[in-house]
Formats: structure tokens, sequence, C-alpha cells
């Protein structure tokens, strides 16, 4: 399970990847993450470089083929008379078994008005839509622009460091950025700050109870699929 294996300086990843490449060696690693892109996420380059490395035996599951492998093994051995017509749908791979099961419910309501048993994506998108409808969901879509920016500059911190937590510093110099990419006019401290205080408040956020400021911890109370999924045509 490589997400559990993850340090600051990535020194077990980077070994663990590397003996396979050594000359002679017999060794094959195979890598499993809950993230299809973890990667790209996480991985410092030189990392990242012993997984496509010429003569490394190295199989990481961990992308869009993963995701739909454990789907359609979850089908076969579960829901035999059921075929998947799908693409990849999150970066999760639970996730996606969660929508795929859903839409197994929605196609098997749907054909005892007919004989058709093939999970369509019509079956998909109505399955998403039942998951992400959530009153988090319809918060995030309903806040104001700083506070949508806010969880833009969160999850850009969290690819940057390669963690699910930040300072509101951290985030604060994300939503500056972010800021000047788009034209906006960028928040003041004491803003960022209440507009912080607003999202912990519809608990959309987690934040430290402490009087030490922009170095206090905040961390989503959400998933960050729910996040970009709300976000994604803002």
């Amino acid at each position: 399970q490589l997400d559990l294996l993850w340090t600051r300086k990535q020194n077990v990843m980077y070994n663990l990847f590397d003996w396979p490449s050594q000359k002679h060696s017999k060794l094959i690693i195979l890598a499993i993450a809950n993230t299809m892109d973890l990667p790209e996420r996480i991985m410092m380059n030189r990392v990242a470089s012993r997984l496509v490395c010429p003569s490394s035996n190295i199989i990481m599951l961990g992308n869009e083929e993963y995701g739909l492998n454990i789907v359609c093994l979850r089908v076969l051995l579960n829901m035999c008379n059921v075929y998947f017509q799908v693409a990849a749908l999150s970066g999760d791979a639970r996730r996606c078994l969660d929508i795929c099961r859903r839409a197994t419910e929605i196609c098997e309501f749907a054909s005892q008005k007919n004989t058709s048993r093939i999970v369509r994506m019509a079956h998909i998108t109505e399955a998403i839509d039942e998951m992400f409808s959530s009153p988090y969901i319809n918060a995030i879509r309903s806040a104001s622009l700083h506070e949508q920016v806010f969880l833009k500059a969160i999850l850009a911190e969290f690819r940057r460091a390669g963690v699910e937590e930040a300072t509101l510093q951290q985030v604060y110099h994300q939503h500056v950025a972010l800021c000047r990419i788009e034209g906006m006019q960028s928040p003041t401290v004491s803003e960022i700050m209440a507009v912080c205080s607003r999202l912990g408040a519809c608990r959309l956020l987690l934040v430290e109870s402490s009087n030490k400021y922009l170095h206090m911890r905040v961390r989503l109370n959400i998933s960050q699929d729910d996040v970009m999924y709300a976000l994604k045509d803002e």
C-alpha cells in the first residue's frame, strides 16, 4: 500500500523502487495506491524516474487501468449478468466502485421494463449526480467567490506538499497566487481568516482551534473529489 510509505524526503520509496533496477536483481515490486495519479501527486522526480527505468521490475497499480480492473473483477465475481460501458470515473478506486454499484442498481431497476442489462453512461451519470448532490456540494456551489478560491488554494497546497493538511499561511500564499492568475484583487490577512472561519462554520473545513492565526492548521472535512466536482464548472 504505497500511500503508507510516503515520507518527506521519500527515501523509503526511492530505495524500494531502486532495488529492482540493480544489476542481476530478481526483485519485482507490486505497488498499489488508492489514488490513480499518486506518482504525479506526491513523488519527487528522482523517485518517479525509478518507475520508468527500462530495467525496472515494477508494476504500479494506480492508474485508470487499475481502477477499471478492480471494477471488472468485482463485476465478474458478484454481478456476472451485468456488463459495464465505463470510462475512468474518479481518482479513487473505491469511489469508482461505489458509483458502478449504484449504476448497476439503477440499470437493474430500468431493466424490469425492458431486456437490456448493459450499464451505460446514462446510468453512470445518474449515479454520479446522486453521489455528488450532497449538502456539502451545494454549500460549495453557493459559496462566495473567495471562499471557492480558498478551497482551490487548499487543493493546490495539498498537491504541492503531498499531505492533506496545511497551515493557513501556506493556503494564503496559494490563494494570492490564484488571484493573480485570475486577475482578482487579493484578500487581506483578516479577510482570508474570515473566509476560513466561514468555511469552518459550515463544516467544509476542519480548523485547528488556536490563537496562532496564520500558523493554525486546516484540513478538508470532505473528499478532494467532492471539492473538485463542485467547482468543476466554476
